[in-house]
């Protein structure tokens, strides 16, 4: 008998696995989502462009209609978690995005046709943003859907890599658009964005089996127990008071900003999306980084050193009045940016691990509700405080808001953990391992 060149016995090396690149399904999602957030980036640039300039916008009317853009989430966030789990969510993306395409398409036309008044911009700012509740808490449940457990902090980095790229060319793309074609017809090129995003998540292969009618409680019990979820977890409900807080700071300050860079920086609409496109250049950097970060620090730590940093990175707005306003902005937004999306990878892949899949959109829509609540009523309230105090004055105390909401994640159990817990981890606290 002929024995072996060795006595260790044969190995086989597992294969690598193939990057979400190489996936039909998470390329069409990733290809819809790349082209709709750029979209959104133009709408974004341009809606409170159109506001100021074209109809005169105050501080108070600024605050109104930044508070329309997401007050859905605070009146039908709870209820659209329970219906979207309801119903296939590869529907709700293609619907949401061609519902949105439609109701933006009425500005420019009423630009063109010379009814275009600040009342109309409210309606269509409210109405986008009641779709976009249902499309968030579809595209955010959907993931999980389509790649394995094991990808889903792969597919979520790779989907925040897109959106912060959108944020670095949209921008300059969009103040080039609005210096060609102005503000109404730039919000006209989102729809064709829309469009094609609708188009390539309508060639998703994977078949949703939507849950049978039959099985189905009332909706006030599944509303219940997916907020029920969320406020029985310890570390969840840590993260959403520090989210909710930042979002009503920031909120606040994004209802503001536009008049303070006009009016008392001094910025035109090319430098603006400069200051934009390269401070978003910290979000690449974050999606690039955010799983070295979390496996160097801590997938548990990494959580409140990213909020932490986002407050600080705050003060920049205000000081840009006292320094050089486009290198101090640019700065303070690149560490905001990167903060972010580190943060937003982190949490948000926890979360998807942590919930059972049938309860995904309860889950999802019950942390908007609780996170994008406080959004609206942050940019009312920035809008008055800006218009009785005013703006800079305002910029100075909701900076001071955005660094307290890093309080609920700093003194919690997740600075002394490296690892989150699981879906098959107890939800107690006194069982997540830590090693601090």
């Amino acid at each position: 008998m002929t024995l072996p060149a060795t006595d260790q016995p044969a190995t086989t090396q597992a294969p690598r696995p193939r990057s979400l690149f190489s996936h039909h399904d998470f390329r069409q999602l990733w290809l819809g989502d790349t082209v709709s957030v750029f979209g959104m980036q133009f709408v974004m640039f341009a809606m409170p462009l159109m506001a100021v300039r074209l109809l005169s916008a105050n501080e108070f009317q600024m605050g109104v209609l930044t508070a329309l853009e997401t007050l859905a989430f605070l009146l039908i966030g709870l209820p659209a978690g329970a219906w979207v789990d309801r119903w296939r969510k590869k529907r709700v993306i293609v619907i949401g995005d061609l519902g949105r395409a439609a109701l933006l398409l009425t500005l420019p036309a009423a630009w063109l046709l010379g009814v275009l008044s600040l009342p109309q911009l409210y309606v269509v700012a409210f109405l986008v943003g009641c779709i976009t509740v249902f499309f968030d808490v579809a595209n955010q449940s959907y993931l999980p859907e389509i790649v394995e457990g094991s990808q889903i902090s792969e597919g979520n980095s790779k989907l925040q890599a897109s959106q912060q790229v959108a944020q670095v060319i949209g921008p300059a793309a969009a103040s080039g658009l609005v210096r060609l074609l102005g503000s109404p017809l730039t919000i006209a090129v989102t729809s064709v964005c829309m469009a094609a995003s609708s188009l390539f998540v309508s060639r998703i292969r994977h078949v949703e089996q939507a849950p049978h009618p039959a099985g189905r409680r009332p909706l006030v019990a599944e509303i219940r127990e997916g907020l029920a979820f969320v406020v029985r977890q310890p570390l969840l409900r840590r993260i959403v008071a520090a989210t909710g807080i930042v979002n009503l700071g920031s909120s606040a300050t994004q209802a503001l900003f536009v008049i303070y860079a006009i009016k008392t920086l001094g910025l035109d609409e090319t430098l603006l999306g400069l200051v934009f496109s390269v401070a978003a250049v910290g979000g690449i950097l974050g999606a690039v980084t955010a799983g070295p970060f979390a496996a160097r620090v801590g997938e548990g730590r990494a959580i409140p050193l990213s909020m932490l940093a986002m407050g600080l990175a705050g003060f920049a707005t205000p000081l840009a009045s006292y320094l050089s306003p486009v290198p101090t902005l640019v700065i303070g937004w690149f560490v905001t940016s990167w903060g972010v999306v580190v943060y937003n990878v982190t949490q948000v892949s926890f979360r998807q691990r942590l919930c059972p899949k049938p309860l995904l959109g309860r889950m999802n829509a019950s942390i908007r509700f609780l996170v994008w609540g406080p959004m609206p009523i942050g940019a009312f309230v920035g809008g008055l405080v800006g218009r009785h105090l005013g703006v800079l004055e305002a910029l100075w105390i909701f900076a001071g808001v955005a660094l307290a909401s890093a309080l609920p994640v700093l003194i919690s159990p997740l600075v002394r953990m490296r690892d989150l817990p699981g879906p098959q981890s107890s939800v107690q606290e006194s069982s997540v391992q830590s090693n601090g």
